[in-house]
């Protein structure tokens, strides 16, 4: 009888481990984000709250959104297509725009601006942590049109490529190369 008991409690204590593990192992992969997926359809911003009003009669036009830099997104980790441009707004301040992004999406996403080289293939998966880079937040949406702030004072000529990076597993899943326009 004292072995019958053992073996159960063995039993009984396996499955509360297996079902600890399923647990965290299921919190730490999040696979049912392979599944799901965010779409954000932000407008690109045209101006900052104190640039809302019109211009004075005869001051000419009213300024415009002007392109910096651009890029299309390659493949890493995951599928990914769309364009990545640096903006310069018309009240000075700067956004990067991803526009037409159709990746995973996944745990722990971030967008990153970097000064590592965009590669393409395995090899260029892992490479945008080894340098300088700034996350610019959070991925809002693995698709469509979104926009991120980015900050103030940060000298844009540092940086040379873009990156959606899960911070999870230190993983790029597209990039870009920031071409000057």
């Amino acid at each position: 009888m004292g072995d019958r008991k053992r073996r159960g409690r063995l039993i009984a204590g396996a499955v509360i481990v297996a079902g600890a593990v399923l647990g965290i192992g299921l919190y730490w992969l999040q696979p049912w984000k392979l599944w799901q997926n965010e779409t954000v359809s932000e407008a690109l911003p045209t101006a900052g709250p104190a640039d809302s009003a019109a211009p004075a009669a005869g001051s000419g036009p009213a300024p415009v959104p002007r392109t910096l830099a651009q890029g299309s997104l390659i493949s890493h980790e995951h599928t990914t297509t769309g364009t990545a441009r640096l903006i310069r707004l018309p009240d000075g301040s700067r956004t990067l725009r991803l526009e037409n992004l159709d990746t995973s999406n996944g745990p722990d996403l971030r967008v990153w601006l970097t000064d590592a080289p965009v590669k393409e293939g395995v090899g260029g998966w892992r490479v945008f942590d080894d340098g300088k880079h700034v996350s610019l937040g959070k991925l809002k949406g693995n698709k469509g049109d979104q926009n991120y702030a980015i900050p103030e004072g940060l000298n844009l000529s540092d940086y040379s490529s873009v990156t959606i990076w899960c911070d999870r597993f230190d993983v790029s899943f597209g990039a870009a190369e920031l071409v000057r326009a």
